[in-house]
């Protein structure tokens, strides 16, 4: 238990300095920024309290917004994807989540792909949405959403590869 807590705080802490000193510097063709940052809500223990990890996905959204002047949007988005993560994880494992019994380091990479896809996706359409909040610019919001995620997505199978337990 304690070994957990402490691989999730060092995750929570690097994840937030990576995202802040290196990631939000990065602006491909104006619009695309990997978002790393999410990998702790997507990597975070299914067995552990809800809303402690609810408020968890707050803080980490909430530091990174203070650190980007962004004004709340990134907290908004973390607390989206950790709410509807429980959804995302039973149409992705199925069985495998009703029985508590998912973990990612021996899933297969495509049931990893999808459930990475999923919460990327929906943070990033959230993110920009609040960030334009401006329907008349639904492209900008859209192509935003997608060049972003793609990348982020790539980002994040390449950090579990990089860094994950190995099977």
């Amino acid at each position: 238990m304690n070994n957990a807590i402490t691989s999730n705080t060092l995750r929570f802490i690097v994840l937030i300095l990576v995202q802040v000193l290196v990631l939000n510097n990065i602006h491909f063709l104006g619009y695309i920024n990997p978002y790393l940052y999410i990998l702790f809500i997507i990597l975070y223990p299914i067995k552990n309290n809800r809303s402690l990890f609810i408020f968890l996905s707050f803080l980490l959204g909430l530091t990174i917004d203070m650190f980007s002047d962004s004004g709340g949007v990134h907290a908004a988005a973390c607390v989206s994807i950790a709410f509807v993560r429980p959804a995302a994880l039973k149409f992705t494992f199925g069985a495998m989540y009703d029985h508590q019994t998912v973990k990612f380091a021996t899933a297969e990479f495509v049931s990893n792909l999808t459930y990475i896809s999923i919460l990327t996706v929906i943070h990033h359409v959230i993110l920009f949405l609040l960030e334009v909040f401006n329907t008349s610019e639904i492209i900008l919001i859209l192509k935003k959403a997608l060049f972003s995620s793609i990348f982020t997505i790539i980002l994040c199978i390449l950090t579990i590869i990089i860094f994950g337990k190995r099977k």
